[in-house]
């Protein structure tokens, strides 16, 4: 034909572009694999959706930072809460409506001993399920003690902004709000002093 033996002129912008873009994607995958360090210690969805335990290292985990894993299709909220976050729990007991976590079915027992308005293994870090229980939305962390629009005298906690129901850094629930039961806690134990294992309780039983 004609044309045969006849290219197209090389577009070197159009070269340079696509190599840029590629390396930009290189980047943010190296970046993916950087940051979530959990990920390489979780079994597989199917494992997850099927109830399988999920471990997780907690050593770079500090004071106000929130951990988030999948156990059984939910999201489970792991919080390195602060002295003064746990000095403030108990002041809160007269504006919750299950204080100390009477309703057996939101959390393991063994999580109560000690101080029960801790709802953990250690005081230092909560585990909760991050659903509502109202209607199973994601509330949002609002982790500082500092004035809300929702609450002047806030201590720190979680706020569901599709319905106004309000948990403290323990998960309970306020009074007068939509959700009725305090977020729960699931079965989970530490294999050391830095590795928790979600999904099954200290005695190895889910």
């Amino acid at each position: 034909m004609a044309n045969d033996g006849v290219h197209e002129p090389v577009n070197t912008g159009r070269r340079k572009f696509l190599t840029a873009t590629t390396a930009v994607v290189g980047a943010v995958g190296a970046g993916f694999l950087a940051v979530p360090f959990i990920k390489s210690w979780s079994p597989s969805a199917e494992a997850r959706l099927a109830g399988a335990p999920v471990t997780a290292d907690l050593v770079g985990l500090e004071e106000g930072q929130r951990l988030v894993l999948e156990w059984r299709g939910q999201p489970i909220w792991i919080v390195k809460r602060s002295q003064a976050i746990l000095d403030a729990l108990p002041t809160l007991d007269d504006r919750l409506s299950d204080p100390l976590s009477a309703n057996a079915d939101q959390q393991p027992a063994y999580v109560l001993k000690g101080n029960p308005e801790f709802r953990s293994v250690k005081p230092e870090i909560s585990v909760l399920v991050g659903l509502c229980t109202h209607l199973g939305c994601a509330p949002e962390m609002a982790g500082e003690i500092r004035p809300q629009p929702y609450d002047p005298d806030w201590k720190g906690g979680y706020f569901c902004p599709c319905h106004k129901s309000r948990f403290d850094m323990s998960g309970r629930v306020f009074d007068g709000v939509p959700a009725p039961t305090n977020l729960a806690v699931p079965p989970h134990f530490y294999q050391d002093d830095t590795t928790i294992v979600i999904g099954l309780d200290p005695k190895g039983t889910a």
